[in-house]
């Protein structure tokens, strides 16, 4: 088989050689090459004077470029057949289109020969070979339903959608208090209490340039977008968005996730070109490539779990947050705060708090790694003590006197683990810390996270303090429920929050000695069954412990465990006594569905 590649420079060659003889090109495999030459370098008009009806052929050409929103295309001729004063030559089109998109197929370019001059003699086919002569060709493409975003049992929590942007712009407003008030109460309508007219109005003077006050679904934007329309300084525009199935669900969560999604939702579309008659009717599809839908996200949320954590974390005026994981698995079941938290962003995995009385659980585990204690080892628990120039009191000065570490841990002795830090060395709890999982760098996808920090202490006050909590020690709720699942699980357990997107750890993460494990599971479980967190104990077979962290202007209340392959941590900023993040854990648990 003969194939030639047809380029511009043919066509420059044969447009000498036309003007040289005006009988044009000689033979109908010049005369077709001449043809497709010019054709492929969209010279269409000359592609159409080497044709038997220029006019047609000049209309019919352009229209195709035009309707394929061709970028390129390129032609090879084949095989010849010629029979006296006609003529068939094979040829290839490959047509580059819009986006990367290639169409090749092959027909005949139907040849004769008029006055010793050959010609393409013209007809649709020599477009198309099943392009009849009063049809065109369309390019259409088909776009890909775009990827959602699902809870652990496949129900969706984030769907492609439309959403109504409303603005506000106190500048363009001759009256901005009155603008704030009826946008205010159109928005209890959907949320009762998020929106006041001062709140809009402090938000908007603050921000720079005009303020978005909220999106609206297209459910929320038919409700109330007509009552927003026509208000002084406010605008609503239209634009797609992932949306929320449920505005209640998980807010600041979803809110991160949208963020690491957002880039990845669209699939690849799909094309197909089409043939359509005079009167612009489809006739026949000639080429189709199916659309490609982004695979859905699935996160480890689960939503009984988080709705039960942000039923809890609602029920509190202070910033209230709670994190839970999967012990076995690392899987993050829930990330929940109050709209207090909210309004300083993802506080719950990257907030960084003193922890107080939670961090004993860090200094038990450093001091039984280094031999010094177990659970039995009994050890003074006076109503203060002095370590350097530090005087460090129990809570309202209690005393219980020379107890197993066990009990002292269970009462919380501020006495006890103070003394306990002070007599290790200068990064014991650094590596106590890391063998709980905190301190190391994690990158979840969808989710910023910070553990929490454990500085080395060589002085001895700076140790002690440390050793209670309230040095320089700081962490998360999510650096929190990596201890308290690290504890229940044996070995520090690494989270993730999207499916298939692995969490990257930078940092140490040394093997926790079982002995040391048990040690903790046995204190924990103490501390509900008689010690601090006796409130919960009703709630199954709940390990805990309990914290009071000391701040200026107030105390964070804090409580951390596990029940069974779930871990947590709850904080209360500035929430005061340890016993109000019991409640809102009790909360959550009692919320749950049985199985849970």
């Amino acid at each position: 088989m003969r194939t030639r590649m047809v380029t511009t420079y043919a066509v420059a060659a044969l447009a000498v050689a036309a003007t040289a003889c005006s009988a044009g090109p000689q033979g109908p495999v010049p005369a077709a090459d001449a043809f497709a030459a010019a054709f492929a370098d969209r010279d269409l008009v000359a592609a159409a004077g080497l044709t038997s009806s220029p006019e047609k052929a000049t209309a019919a050409l352009t229209s195709t470029w035009q309707a394929l929103q061709a970028e390129k295309l390129e032609i090879r001729t084949g095989d010849a057949r010629v029979s006296g004063d006609t003529a068939t030559v094979d040829y290839t089109y490959a047509w580059t289109l819009p986006k990367g998109r290639q169409w090749t197929y092959t027909g005949e370019l139907q040849m004769g020969r008029s006055g010793g001059r050959w010609l393409v003699r013209w007809t649709s086919a020599d477009i198309h070979p099943k392009l009849g002569d009063t049809q065109t060709l369309e390019l259409r493409t088909a776009p890909a339903p775009r990827a959602r975003v699902n809870e652990s049992a496949g129900s969706d929590v984030l769907v492609p959608g439309k959403v109504s942007r409303v603005r506000f712009d106190p500048a363009d407003a001759p009256d901005p208090t009155r603008v704030a008030g009826t946008l205010a109460a159109a928005l209890s309508r959907i949320d009762p209490v998020a929106y006041t007219p001062q709140s809009i109005l402090d938000a908007a003077r603050r921000s720079d340039g005009p303020y978005t006050v909220i999106l609206l679904d297209e459910y929320e934007a038919e409700t109330i977008g007509g009552e927003l329309i026509g208000l002084p300084g406010i605008t609503l525009t239209q634009e797609w968005d992932m949306v929320p199935t449920d505005r209640k669900f998980a807010p600041d969560l979803l809110t991160q996730v949208r963020k690491t999604v957002i880039a990845e939702v669209d699939g690849k579309a799909g094309w197909s070109v089409v043939t359509r008659n005079a009167h612009g009717a489809d006739l026949d599809v000639l080429h189709e490539v199916s659309a490609q839908p982004a695979p859905s996200f699935a996160l480890s949320i689960d939503r009984f779990v988080q709705n039960s954590a942000q039923h809890a974390v609602d029920l509190r005026t202070e910033q209230t947050m709670m994190v839970v994981l999967r012990p076995s698995t690392g899987a993050i079941l829930a990330v929940a705060q109050n709209k207090a938290a909210d309004r300083d962003g993802p506080v719950a995995t990257s907030g960084q708090y003193p922890p107080g009385s939670i961090f004993k659980t860090v200094t038990a585990s450093a001091a039984m790694a280094a031999g010094i204690v177990t659970p039995d080892t009994v050890l003074p628990c006076p109503s203060r003590t002095t370590i350097g120039e530090r005087t460090i009191p129990n809570y309202n000065l209690f005393s219980v006197g020379d107890v197993p570490m066990a009990t002292a841990y269970e009462r919380s002795c501020n006495t006890t683990f103070a003394r306990l830090a002070s007599r290790l060395d200068g990064t014991a709890l650094t590596a106590a810390a890391a063998r709980l999982g905190i301190g190391q760098d994690y990158k979840v996808a969808g989710l910023p996270t910070m553990s929490g920090s454990v500085p080395p202490a060589e002085e001895l006050v700076q140790r002690a303090e440390d050793g209670i909590g309230q040095g320089r020690v700081v962490v998360s709720p999510f650096g929190m429920a990596v201890m308290a699942a690290t504890v229940a699980h044996g070995s520090a357990p690494v989270p993730y929050l999207i499916a298939g997107r692995p969490t990257e750890v930078t940092g140490d993460r040394p093997a926790i000695d079982q002995t040391v494990v048990h040690g903790l599971r046995s204190m924990m479980r103490m501390v509900v069954t008689g010690g601090t967190a006796e409130r919960i104990r009703d709630q199954g077979e709940v390990y805990g412990k309990t914290g009071e962290a000391e701040v200026d202007g107030g105390s964070h209340s804090w409580f951390v465990g596990y029940r069974g392959d779930m871990a947590f941590a709850t904080l209360l900023v500035k929430g005061g006594s340890s016993d109000n993040a019991v409640a809102v854990t009790r909360d959550m648990f009692a919320a749950l569905p049985p199985g849970y």
